[in-house]
């Protein structure tokens, strides 16, 4: 979701780094344990260093959760984007007393990807989808998958309509439950079709990953167009219906650029985000989550190549780590793969909302509609559990789910 933020007061902008950095130590201080900060992977060095937490979204919010039930926190400064900041409000508010407060510190810190599929969107193609494959007489049922880079409101809808929530560490897992059924039995004569919204990249990477193939059992839902731009019986065909969506990061990321990293470094390991595109993925030399990228990066061995396709912050805190264990890394690509929107969370709006906290004043507060929040609990329950029962016997089910 797209909101505006008004302008902050100028004298933030005035302020040099080290001076906003000596505030924002000095009011941590202050609020001491009712505060906790968060600070996604994608977020600027000089963010980072005063994050309580560092992760990717999903864990932040568990490690959030978590904080506040030792601490009595009252407050969340999630250095993220708005879908994160609402996935947080989701968790440690989980009794739905709505204590804790959740702030995101730039109201226009938005997720394009989590845009790109509404609610009343996804309303509608559930109904068109399910008049096409009743009129070709499909036996069976559509199970909604959706992306942790999605909207509480669509987390809700997949709630609600028997599916779940997903992360790219998880995804073929909570397909693989879906195929099954989903939260409701499957008859013996009944067939399912996967609705995965929003990202088509990482649905497309995961079914193809499984076996299935990408042009004769997929088909992409385009919500600007009757039927998605699909005939009846390409849905009727199409085991998995990918909504139209994608990282606007990870889309500047293109085949030719492995074949150029491949030419200057022969001997070169490349390993990208399943947001890339699926011709991305296939020259790649493996995938993985933000998660798994960071820790295959922290086992390469010295003297290692590796070109690595994510955001450009993260891949630059990375190759900095690497190089002190002689290992060589750097980005795929030379194009400005940063998150824009992430950027929009800086300095001088993180000292502005800890200032009006000091004064008990919380603004840019993301709150989670009631009945919005127990629907998309529900999903993320779901996930929680489906994942737990995948892992090893003596796996921690607490840190199972990364991002």
């Amino acid at each position: 979701m797209q909101l505006w933020q008004p302008p902050i007061p100028d004298r933030y902008h005035r302020l040099g780094e080290a001076e906003l950095g000596d505030h924002i130590h000095e009011r941590k201080a202050q609020l001491g344990s009712d505060l906790v900060i968060l600070g996604h992977h994608y977020q600027q060095d000089q963010v980072i260093q005063f994050a309580d937490f560092t992760g990717d979204s999903f864990k932040l919010s568990q490690l959030a959760s978590e904080k506040v039930r030792q601490t009595g926190a009252k407050y969340v400064v999630f250095c993220g984007v708005h879908f994160m900041a609402e996935t947080a409000d989701i968790l440690v508010n989980a009794d739905g007393a709505g204590a804790v407060q959740v702030i995101l510190p730039d109201l226009g810190a938005g997720c394009s990807m989590a845009d790109m599929a509404d609610y009343e969107q996804t309303v509608d193609a559930w109904a068109q989808i399910h008049e096409a494959l009743t009129l070709g007489g499909f036996r069976g049922r559509v199970v909604p998958i959706c992306y942790m880079n999605s909207s509480a409101a669509i987390k809700a809808f997949c709630g609600e309509h028997g599916g779940a929530v997903c992360t790219s560490s998880n995804a073929e897992t909570m397909i693989e439950w879906a195929l099954r059924g989903g939260a409701m039995p499957l008859a013996d004569d009944e067939s399912v079709k996967v609705l995965f919204i929003p990202d088509q990249h990482l649905g497309r990477n995961t079914g193809a990953a499984m076996g299935y193939d990408p042009v004769t059992q997929m088909c992409v839902w385009d919500p600007k167009q009757e039927l998605g731009g699909n005939g009846a019986q390409q849905i009727l065909d199409s085991t998995f219906i990918l909504w139209k969506g994608h990282c606007s990061v990870h889309k500047l990321f293109r085949p030719e650029h492995v074949d150029e990293v491949r030419a200057l470094w022969p001997d070169v390991n490349v390993i990208v985000h399943p947001e890339c595109a699926y011709e991305v993925c296939q020259k790649a030399d493996m995938t993985g989550s933000t998660e798994r990228i960071i820790q295959t990066l922290e086992a390469a061995k010295p003297g290692s190549r590796w070109a690595i396709g994510t955001e450009v912050h993260l891949v630059h805190r990375l190759c900095k780590e690497a190089e002190t264990r002689g290992v060589t890394a750097r980005i795929l690509s030379d194009c400005q793969c940063l998150c824009t929107t992430m950027y929009r969370i800086d300095l001088p709006h993180l000292a502005w909302v800890l200032d009006n906290l000091s004064e008990g004043k919380a603004i840019n507060v993301i709150s989670v509609h009631p009945e919005a929040q127990r629907q998309a609990r529900l999903a993320l329950d779901r996930m929680l559990e489906i994942t737990a029962q995948s892992q090893p016997a003596d796996a921690d089910a607490k840190h199972a789910v990364v991002d």
